[in-house]
């Protein structure tokens, strides 16, 4: 089943998020469980300290109490080493062992009744001593037999033994969860990664495939476009020969329309001739009371020669609209020449034409060109700057001095633009198309034109290989933006290939 766009990002997103739940999943995870495991191992060495530190004072004493019994029954001073060397040991292990149970409640005064028993306890074992070395022993043994320090050593070793058995208890216990913590987080890893290696897989079989299928569709694509090519030049060389037949057609129709033309003006001369002289000899002539010579006298003094004028004017106008088409035809049919043409130099030279019709109006023109030289045809863009130029003088806001700005500037696709900016009357919204028509006009008309200047420039902007819009304001004024190819060449080399 082949994979489209949106199940492919859907089922990319889809595996992307379990990927992204397993990975948070064993992050989580195994930071709970490495905390937990960091917890007991915590409590184990708490619990091991606490033990070591129980052991060592119940030895202390014990070595303690070896050395007293040793003396008082030989009252000999080497059996006092080993107290003697426990003695000085004995406060630091209470302080540790009192130190390692502060932190669990369960132990309050535990550390406390060590303490007294101990102090009992070394107290008992001082003063026996003290006795002996006086000469005072049977003293010593009654102290010995009050039982004093043995109920306090007792209680001692019975605390001893419960811290030490808590303590191992407590370290069975953490060991035992630090294991069961290391197989779930190794359960854990080993189930994540099953679960992200399969989301890899799946990816990366997703992927695959629609690469495949993208590479199938490409293939196709160029396969079409190959046979497409092919047909786009069949296609344009049709298009030229048929624009050249047409052109061709336009020529020849209107030269053949300007015989018949020419000869209706030249009758036309003569007629009006001869009613001229008409005129004046119904215009000499005394009225008769014939009513027929009266409706003589207004045909040939008033109805012939409007006629006449009807006729001159009409031929005119078709001598102009025939003229029109016959430069359009031939600008059509031109060969274009192109050459390095500097675009800052042709704005100016053309700018040179209608300079002084803008300035005895108080009006100014500008040239700000930064763009390279192009390669086009420079009779074509002579034209075009000519008639933009012209209509912004025809069409020019009479009510304040007209300003005209002459623009270049690089375009993207290796392109240059151009604009021919003015404070004219403007352009309504609905005429911005229209104005490019032939024989269209747009606005109020009060100067001549039979609408053929714009329809002409694009008609030269399109043979040069680009394109001309327009913005405009009603009242505000017009902006011509034309698009041209910086080399004319590789433009003409295409619509030849």
């Amino acid at each position: 089943m082949p994979i489209s766009t949106n199940v492919f990002v859907r089922s990319t997103t889809l595996l992307l998020a379990v990927a992204f739940l397993a990975l948070a999943t064993i992050v989580g995870t195994t930071i709970w469980l490495v905390e937990t495991n960091n917890y007991w191992f915590n409590e184990t060495t708490a619990s091991r300290v606490a033990r070591s530190a129980t052991v060592n004072l119940r030895n202390a004493l014990q070595d303690a109490e070896t050395g007293q019994r040793g003396y008082l029954l030989t009252q000999e001073e080497s059996y006092l080493a080993p107290y003697e060397a426990a003695l000085p040991t004995i406060p630091e292990f209470l302080d540790r062992l009192e130190e390692v149970m502060a932190p669990y409640p369960e132990a309050d005064g535990v550390a406390l009744m060590l303490r007294n028993n101990t102090a009992i306890k070394l107290e008992e074992m001082a003063e026996t001593i003290e006795l002996t070395r006086a000469g005072r022993h049977d003293e010593a043994l009654v102290l010995v037999r009050t039982d004093r320090g043995k109920e306090a050593m007792d209680q001692s070793r019975a605390m001893f033994t419960a811290i030490i058995e808590a303590a191992d208890a407590r370290t069975v216990t953490g060991l035992e969860n630090q294991r069961n913590g290391t197989v779930a987080l190794r359960w854990v890893t080993i189930i994540g990664a099953l679960v992200i290696f399969g989301v890899v897989g799946a990816s990366v079989w997703t992927v695959l495939a629609y690469t495949r299928e993208l590479a199938a569709a490409r293939r196709e694509v160029d396969e079409a476009n190959s046979g497409l090519e092919q047909r786009v030049r069949e296609r344009t060389s049709d298009l030229g020969r048929a624009n050249e037949e047409i052109q061709r057609f336009a020529y020849i129709v209107t030269h053949d329309l300007r015989a018949p033309l020419v000869n209706i003006m030249g009758f036309t001369s003569e007629l009006e001739t001869s009613v001229g002289e008409l005129e004046r000899y119904m215009a000499d002539k005394q009225d008769d009371s014939d009513p027929k010579f009266a409706d003589a006298k207004v045909a040939a003094t008033q109805d012939l020669p409007e006629a006449i004028t009807f006729i001159r004017a009409a031929t005119r106008k078709m001598d102009g609209l025939i003229n029109a088409i016959l430069k359009i035809s031939r600008e059509g049919r031109r060969q274009l020449k192109p050459e390095t043409l500097d675009l800052r130099e042709i704005a100016e030279t053309t700018i040179n034409t209608v300079h002084h019709q803008i300035a005895e109006n108080g009006g100014s023109v500008s040239v700000d060109v930064q763009a390279p030289r192009i390669v086009s045809d420079k009779l074509s863009l002579d034209q075009v700057l000519g008639n933009l130029l012209d209509n912004a003088v025809k069409y020019q806001q009479p009510d304040r001095a007209l300003t005209v700005v002459v623009r270049a500037r690089p375009a993207p696709g290796n392109r240059i633009e151009i604009e021919v900016e003015d404070n004219g009357r403007g352009i309504s919204a609905t005429d911005h198309e229209r104005v490019f028509e032939l024989f269209r006009r747009a606005g109020t008309q009060t100067q001549p034109g039979e609408g053929i200047g714009l329809a002409h420039v694009r008609t030269m902007v399109r043979s040069l290989g680009g394109d001309i819009t327009l913005r405009s304001e009603l009242g505000v004024g017009t902006t011509f933006i034309i698009t041209l190819p910086r080399d004319l060449r590789s433009y003409l080399g295409s619509q030849t290939a």
